[in-house]
């Protein structure tokens, strides 16, 4: 547990004024431009009435995610232009921020997954009926992962946090305790990347066993190629982004739980990284308005191709081995 009995509390202004705007300024540009970004989707959203579809509601709600967790940012940013200090020493003012970023955060993962289990179901549903995806299933999908994400996010609000403690307390994100940034990262580094890992890849299995099928029954294959490869593109794109925006946070945190050094003797190196950390996570807000708008259009529309086809192909090859 990290303790630092040597190091003071009383601190005057470490932050340089140009290095606190260099890092706060793109800090505050990137949240604003993720708010424009997510009210786009989701007006589109309310616009088209494309509600009706499991789908697009858990697009949408992926896009509130990613919403929130740009105005907590752009909060957090706020904070730190204007008292750049907390940020390092931590205040009862940087704690509702924290908590309320956490949850955003954990919502996108979660929504993430869920998109992720929705597209294998709905590729296995011409062979499997029973596994459809209703617009009540991702109704509750929603709930459920929202009462998750405020479930963890607000333990700290509801006492775990080191705001009076001297042991376990974070160096970067200080009012927050080691402790529970482990017990959040362990498990949902498995949820975040592990999980759709193994739905992208069973949506491309699905995929490659069909085509062979139907080559073996004399059949074009040209779509399911043609799926398997977008479906495979979206997949690279969506680890890749999840890649780049949290396994710096993922070094971060473990670095603050193997740290001995006070906080000014990390000033500002490791507190650069910190902030930039939090840049890259607001690239996820606004990478997945991309992937899962504009990237997401082709493979959904070779998906439902495959749907009308798959049945009357599948009897074809049924009719020319009887």
């Amino acid at each position: 547990m990290n303790s630092y009995p040597n190091c003071s509390t009383n601190y005057t202004r470490i932050w340089s004024h140009h290095l606190v705007l260099a890092l706060g300024i793109p800090q505050l540009t990137m949240n604003i431009a993720s708010v424009i970004f997510n009210c786009t989707v989701i007006v589109t959203r309310m616009v088209t009435k494309d509600l009706h579809k499991p789908i697009s509601i858990l697009f949408c709600n992926l896009a509130f995610s990613d919403l929130f967790t740009s105005f907590s940012g752009f909060w957090i940013s706020v904070l730190f232009i204007t008292n750049p200090d907390i940020t390092i020493f931590g205040s009862k003012d940087t704690l509702a921020p924290y908590a309320l970023h956490t949850t955003s955060i954990l919502s996108t993962i979660y929504n993430l997954v869920s998109i992720g289990i929705e597209r294998y179901l709905a590729v296995a549903e011409s062979m499997r009926t029973r596994l459809r995806v209703s617009r009540n299933d991702s109704i509750a999908a929603v709930l459920i992962n929202w009462v998750l994400a405020f479930f963890f996010g607000c333990l700290p609000l509801m006492g775990w946090n080191c705001l009076h403690a001297e042991k376990n307390i974070s160096v970067l994100y200080s009012p927050f305790c080691v402790n529970y940034l482990i017990f959040m990262i362990i498990p949902h580094i498995v949820v975040a990347f592990v999980i759709p890992l193994f739905t992208y890849l069973g949506i491309i299995i699905i995929l490659r066993k069909r085509k062979l099928r139907m080559k073996a029954c004399g059949q074009a294959t040209g779509t399911y190629k043609s799926a398997e490869i977008q479906v495979a593109r979206t997949s690279i794109f969506i680890w890749l982004l999840g890649l780049i925006s949290y396994a710096p946070f993922v070094a971060g945190v473990i670095f603050d739980a193997t740290n001995h050094q006070c906080h000014t003797d990390l000033y500002p190196g490791i507190y650069i990284f910190r902030n930039c950390t939090a840049m890259l996570i607001t690239t996820n807000c606004l990478g997945n308005p991309v992937i899962y708008t504009l990237k997401a259009k082709p493979p959904a529309a070779a998906l439902k191709a495959l749907k009308c086809l798959s049945l009357s192909r599948a009897r074809a090859c049924a009719i020319e081995h009887t």
